[in-house]
């Protein structure tokens, strides 16, 4: 056989398998997304947040609902990309704690569900800088982590635990001022 013809049915064959993977890539994103799942693993998802932001002198994250919260905001508020991201991420948590450590993720210790949620930021923190990131981030969404995240945050401070605990809360605040500067252990304030 000719070098001409092997190296053009090398390539053909290798443009073949990435298309295969790149339609798997996107049926996988554009199918409709298992929620009951989601439904069925509340605690996980507040065991999660409560990693995130665990309880101290103020109330944790599972103590403020934002397990619940996380569930409401994935089913009624986020794309069908970023809901399959998020399932799967969550099954791939699921199968990473078991195959580490042999139990549930809520069924480890603290250090071990740090080391654990550790792991899945640092994978979602691969290639999310430069334009090869916001192309990924555009196409495909945001990652497990960044989405479980940005939800834990914003659940927790707008919740009453969070919003009055955690925060300085104001009901009603005074005057602006746009450069404050905040004593040594002054909360940050939260404002109706």
């Amino acid at each position: 056989m000719n070098r001409r013809k092997a190296i053009f049915r090398i390539s053909v064959a290798g443009a073949a398998i990435i298309g295969a993977a790149g339609g798997y890539k996107w049926f996988s994103m554009r199918k409709t997304p298992n929620l009951d799942l989601l439904s069925e693993n509340i605690n996980l998802l507040s065991a999660l947040a409560e990693t995130i932001i665990p309880k101290t002198d103020t109330p944790g994250a599972a103590e403020a609902g934002v397990g619940k919260y996380i569930y409401v905001m994935i089913r009624d508020c986020t794309e069908k990309t970023e809901q399959n991201n998020f399932i799967d991420g969550l099954l791939d948590l699921q199968a990473y704690t078991f195959g580490k450590y042999a139990k549930g993720y809520e069924k480890c210790d603290a250090d071990q569900q740090e080391q654990v949620l550790e792991h899945f930021e640092s994978a979602g923190n691969r290639l999310s800088s430069g334009i090869i990131g916001k192309v990924k981030h555009k196409y495909l969404g945001r990652s497990f982590f960044s989405i479980l995240k940005s939800y834990t945050v914003e659940g927790y401070f707008t919740s009453e635990a969070g919003a009055t605990k955690a925060l300085a809360y104001s009901h009603v605040p005074g005057s602006y001022h746009g450069c404050v500067t905040l004593a040594p252990g002054q909360k940050a304030w939260a404002t109706n």
